[in-house]
């Protein structure tokens, strides 16, 4: 049986189409996908990610814990509420999940993992946790809403029916948290756009989200949210990286720390890799001829076989675009073959992010 977030009912009676999503029910639409798109873009719109999973790791050694289970560096969260990307590997260097911690103090953090691999990376931590015998409670917070409200205007439109919160939250940079107590609100998001992402206790979600649609923000789904991050370049776990693939050929890079002596999971296996060279990258593309870039559609270079990881028809630039992940010799500007079942289409290789901000980048 479906999982079911608490907002399920308020989807039904909003009309939402709904689908099974890594073992979740979930609305991809409301009806227009692309109005829901557009609405992000150029003013506010709001979405359901409580199948996602925050977890408190608290105690002594919540630190250490940290510093070993992610590639990147928790030592760089020094101000509380400061937010930091990274993925936790495995021992080949693959990525288990990629995630966000969130600092408040060095005994006391909060990480959100994704929804399909929540299990999986519960197990994971829980085995890292007892390997190395750290003094640290993991407590998955299913009692936790979250709600993204995204968009240029979403920040003004949340404090417009939460304005008690206006004061703590208004200052906060990007990448910044606010524990409010039955509020926490993070200036995160998965969309290229300015906004929040709100947990609540589950069962004040629903009023949240009906006082948002009341003043006219735009309720969207998973399809309007796979197009917004994939025109912001933002990795979707399970299609750009997974448990055989390492963050140095998924474009994640940047989110590993190999600086210093810290040992973590998975460093061992990145070394290796990068000594031995031939790594594969992750880049953009942008099609030439007619068609849409579709996930697993091969792509050919003077270099060796590529693949796009993730492909669709970008609603803001009004053509199709995709991640691929391609040998390391291909260069910006490169003009690839994609195979369009069974038809040639010419791509260029473009940078990523091709939106940010509601403007084009490419």
């Amino acid at each position: 049986m479906l999982k079911r977030t608490p907002l399920f009912e308020t989807h039904v009676a909003a009309g939402a189409r709904l689908v099974d999503f890594g073992g979740w029910e979930m609305p991809v639409n409301y009806g227009s996908q692309i109005e829901e798109h557009h609405a992000v873009r150029r003013d506010a719109g709001l979405f359901d990610v409580s199948h996602m999973c925050p977890v408190d790791v608290l105690g002594p050694g919540a630190k250490p814990f940290l510093r070993y289970l992610v590639a990147n560096n928790v030592d760089k969260l020094t101000s509380a509420g400061k937010a930091l990307y990274t993925a936790m590997l495995n021992e080949s260097g693959g990525c288990v999940d990629d995630l966000i911690i969130y600092f408040f103090a060095d005994d006391r953090y909060r990480i959100v993992v994704n929804a399909g691999t929540a299990e999986k990376d519960l197990a994971w931590i829980e085995r890292v946790r007892a390997a190395g015998g750290f003094n640290v409670a993991i407590t998955p917070r299913r009692d936790l809403a979250m709600i993204a409200v995204q968009g240029p205007n979403a920040r003004a439109k949340f404090w417009q029916v939460r304005p008690q919160t206006r004061a703590a939250t208004e200052s906060l940079g990007a990448f910044f948290a606010a524990d409010l107590g039955n509020l926490f609100v993070a200036r995160t998001g998965y969309t290229g756009e300015d906004g929040f992402e709100v947990m609540v206790p589950a069962d004040e979600a629903p009023a949240l989200w009906r006082d948002l649609a009341a003043i006219g923000v735009a309720p969207c789904g998973l399809g309007a949210r796979d197009t917004l991050r994939l025109e912001a370049g933002m990795n979707l776990y399970g299609q750009d990286m997974d448990d055989s693939v390492s963050p140095l050929e998924s474009g994640l890079g940047w989110t590993v720390d190999l600086g210093g002596d810290r040992d973590f999971s998975g460093r061992a296996a990145l070394e290796k890799a990068k000594a031995a060279g031939g790594l594969r990258k992750l880049v953009g593309l942008r099609l030439l001829d007619k068609g849409v870039l579709r996930a697993h559609q091969a792509v050919t270079t003077p270099y060796g076989a590529g693949e796009i990881t993730s492909g669709t028809f970008s609603p803001t630039l009004q053509v199709s675009i995709a991640l691929a992940r391609v040998p390391g010799a291909v260069a910006l500007g490169d003009q690839l073959t994609v195979d369009l079942r069974g038809r040639p289409a010419r791509v260029q290789v473009v940078k990523y992010p091709f939106v940010r901000h509601g403007k084009a980048l490419i």
